[in-house]
Protein backbone atom coordinates (compact mmCIF):
# COMPACT_ATOMS: atom_id res chain seq x y z
CA UNK A 1 0.00 0.00 0.00
CA UNK A 2 1.64 3.07 -1.04
CA UNK A 3 1.73 6.77 1.43
CA UNK A 4 -0.60 9.43 0.03
CA UNK A 5 0.29 13.34 0.51
CA UNK A 6 -1.52 14.87 3.03
CA UNK A 7 -2.81 16.98 0.14
CA UNK A 8 -3.72 14.62 -1.80
CA UNK A 9 -5.83 13.22 1.03
CA UNK A 10 -7.82 16.23 1.79
CA UNK A 11 -8.46 16.76 -2.22
CA UNK A 12 -9.84 13.21 -2.16
CA UNK A 13 -12.52 13.88 0.95
CA UNK A 14 -13.31 17.35 -0.58
CA UNK A 15 -14.45 16.12 -3.86
CA UNK A 16 -16.50 13.04 -1.92
CA UNK A 17 -18.23 15.14 -0.01
CA UNK A 18 -19.02 17.47 -2.78
CA UNK A 19 -20.29 14.14 -5.02
CA UNK A 20 -22.45 12.90 -2.01
CA UNK A 21 -23.78 16.92 -2.06
CA UNK A 22 -24.13 16.73 -5.41
CA UNK A 23 -26.28 14.00 -5.06
CA UNK A 24 -28.49 14.36 -2.24
CA UNK A 25 -31.28 16.62 -2.52
CA UNK A 26 -31.87 19.92 -0.81
CA UNK A 27 -28.26 19.09 0.07
CA UNK A 28 -26.08 22.38 1.44
CA UNK A 29 -24.29 22.29 -1.67
CA UNK A 30 -27.49 22.91 -3.73
CA UNK A 31 -28.68 25.53 -1.32
CA UNK A 32 -25.10 27.74 -1.27
CA UNK A 33 -25.10 27.34 -4.73
CA UNK A 34 -24.70 30.77 -6.54
CA UNK A 35 -24.93 32.88 -3.33
CA UNK A 36 -22.92 35.87 -2.51
CA UNK A 37 -20.55 34.15 -0.13
CA UNK A 38 -19.42 31.54 -2.56
CA UNK A 39 -17.84 31.45 -5.93
CA UNK A 40 -17.75 28.09 -8.19
CA UNK A 41 -14.56 27.91 -10.81
CA UNK A 42 -14.43 24.74 -13.41
CA UNK A 43 -12.34 23.55 -15.49
CA UNK A 44 -11.96 20.35 -17.87
CA UNK A 45 -10.49 18.16 -15.13
CA UNK A 46 -12.57 19.33 -11.91
CA UNK A 47 -14.80 21.74 -10.05
CA UNK A 48 -13.87 23.78 -6.95
CA UNK A 49 -15.73 26.59 -4.70
CA UNK A 50 -14.78 29.15 -2.46
CA UNK A 51 -15.91 30.83 0.58
CA UNK A 52 -15.76 34.36 -0.59
CA UNK A 53 -15.57 37.75 0.69
CA UNK A 54 -16.65 40.28 -1.73
CA UNK A 55 -14.72 43.82 -2.69
CA UNK A 56 -17.16 45.54 -5.42
CA UNK A 57 -16.48 49.27 -4.31
CA UNK A 58 -13.25 51.47 -4.11
CA UNK A 59 -12.68 50.81 -0.81
CA UNK A 60 -13.29 47.20 -0.24
CA UNK A 61 -10.81 46.77 -3.89
CA UNK A 62 -8.07 48.88 -2.00
CA UNK A 63 -7.74 47.28 1.13
CA UNK A 64 -8.58 44.04 -0.45
CA UNK A 65 -6.44 40.70 1.83
CA UNK A 66 -3.80 43.47 3.34
CA UNK A 67 -2.30 42.90 7.01
CA UNK A 68 -4.34 38.62 7.45
CA UNK A 69 -1.68 36.73 8.38
CA UNK A 70 -3.22 33.65 7.64
CA UNK A 71 -6.37 32.78 5.32
CA UNK A 72 -8.41 29.03 5.50
CA UNK A 73 -7.47 27.62 1.71
CA UNK A 74 -11.37 27.04 1.44
CA UNK A 75 -11.79 30.57 1.36
CA UNK A 76 -10.56 34.21 -0.86
CA UNK A 77 -11.50 37.16 -2.08
CA UNK A 78 -13.38 38.19 -5.39
CA UNK A 79 -13.26 42.00 -6.90
CA UNK A 80 -15.69 42.58 -8.80
CA UNK A 81 -15.78 46.05 -11.26
CA UNK A 82 -18.21 47.54 -12.42
CA UNK A 83 -17.63 47.51 -16.15
CA UNK A 84 -13.97 45.37 -17.84
CA UNK A 85 -11.22 47.02 -17.20
CA UNK A 86 -7.22 46.80 -17.22
CA UNK A 87 -6.41 45.44 -14.37
CA UNK A 88 -3.36 45.72 -12.36
CA UNK A 89 -2.58 44.47 -9.02
CA UNK A 90 0.21 44.39 -6.18
CA UNK A 91 1.03 42.96 -3.24
CA UNK A 92 1.71 45.85 -0.90
CA UNK A 93 0.97 45.37 3.09
CA UNK A 94 -0.33 41.31 1.79
CA UNK A 95 1.59 39.14 4.16
CA UNK A 96 0.50 36.03 2.64
CA UNK A 97 1.30 34.79 -1.09
CA UNK A 98 -1.71 34.76 -3.13
CA UNK A 99 -2.51 33.38 -6.33
CA UNK A 100 -4.92 35.92 -8.55
CA UNK A 101 -7.02 34.45 -10.96
CA UNK A 102 -8.35 37.33 -13.53
CA UNK A 103 -11.95 36.70 -15.69
CA UNK A 104 -13.62 38.79 -18.51
CA UNK A 105 -17.50 39.93 -17.97
CA UNK A 106 -18.48 36.31 -18.48
CA UNK A 107 -16.56 34.84 -15.83
CA UNK A 108 -14.10 32.88 -18.48
CA UNK A 109 -10.79 33.26 -16.80
CA UNK A 110 -8.12 35.05 -18.72
CA UNK A 111 -5.12 35.06 -16.97
CA UNK A 112 -3.93 33.51 -13.69
CA UNK A 113 -0.98 34.77 -11.69
CA UNK A 114 0.55 32.10 -9.49
CA UNK A 115 2.44 33.05 -5.63
CA UNK A 116 2.40 36.82 -5.84
CA UNK A 117 4.67 37.60 -3.31
CA UNK A 118 3.78 39.39 -0.36
CA UNK A 119 4.75 42.90 0.27
CA UNK A 120 6.68 43.09 -2.92
CA UNK A 121 5.30 46.16 -5.17
CA UNK A 122 5.64 44.94 -8.81
CA UNK A 123 2.91 45.39 -9.99
CA UNK A 124 0.93 42.57 -11.58
CA UNK A 125 -0.87 43.10 -14.94
CA UNK A 126 -4.41 40.86 -15.43
CA UNK A 127 -4.56 42.44 -18.92
CA UNK A 128 -7.24 44.12 -20.63
CA UNK A 129 -11.27 43.14 -19.86
CA UNK A 130 -11.03 42.26 -16.74
CA UNK A 131 -13.67 42.35 -14.43
CA UNK A 132 -13.33 39.76 -12.18
CA UNK A 133 -11.02 38.64 -9.75
CA UNK A 134 -10.66 35.68 -7.87
CA UNK A 135 -7.52 35.58 -5.30
CA UNK A 136 -7.18 32.37 -3.25
CA UNK A 137 -3.75 30.71 -1.00
CA UNK A 138 -0.32 31.00 -3.38
CA UNK A 139 -0.05 27.79 -5.03
CA UNK A 140 -3.66 26.53 -4.71
CA UNK A 141 -4.43 27.29 -8.71
CA UNK A 142 -1.91 25.28 -9.68
CA UNK A 143 -2.13 22.20 -7.65
CA UNK A 144 -5.89 22.48 -8.36
CA UNK A 145 -4.89 22.78 -11.93
CA UNK A 146 -7.18 26.02 -12.66
CA UNK A 147 -5.89 27.81 -15.68
CA UNK A 148 -7.09 30.18 -17.97
CA UNK A 149 -10.57 28.90 -19.88
CA UNK A 150 -11.68 28.07 -16.84
CA UNK A 151 -15.43 29.02 -15.64
CA UNK A 152 -16.58 31.20 -12.32
CA UNK A 153 -20.18 31.15 -11.67
CA UNK A 154 -21.20 33.84 -8.85
CA UNK A 155 -24.26 36.30 -8.40
CA UNK A 156 -22.23 39.12 -9.51
CA UNK A 157 -21.79 37.72 -13.31
CA UNK A 158 -24.63 38.49 -15.17
CA UNK A 159 -26.75 35.97 -15.88
CA UNK A 160 -27.57 37.43 -19.76
CA UNK A 161 -23.60 36.90 -20.55
CA UNK A 162 -22.16 34.67 -17.97
CA UNK A 163 -20.25 31.43 -19.43
CA UNK A 164 -21.72 29.28 -16.35
CA UNK A 165 -24.55 31.31 -15.59
CA UNK A 166 -26.28 30.88 -12.15
CA UNK A 167 -29.60 28.66 -12.09
CA UNK A 168 -32.51 30.66 -12.48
Amino acid sequence: MGSRQPDEIVTGLRRALALVLLLVPGSAWADAACSPGRIDIRWPEGRENFVVEVADDTAERARGLMFRKTMPLSQGMLFVYESPRQASFWMKNTLIPLDMIFADATGTVTRVHANAIPGDLTPIDGGDGVMFVLEINGGLAGKLGIAPGAVLRHPAIPAATAAWPCDP
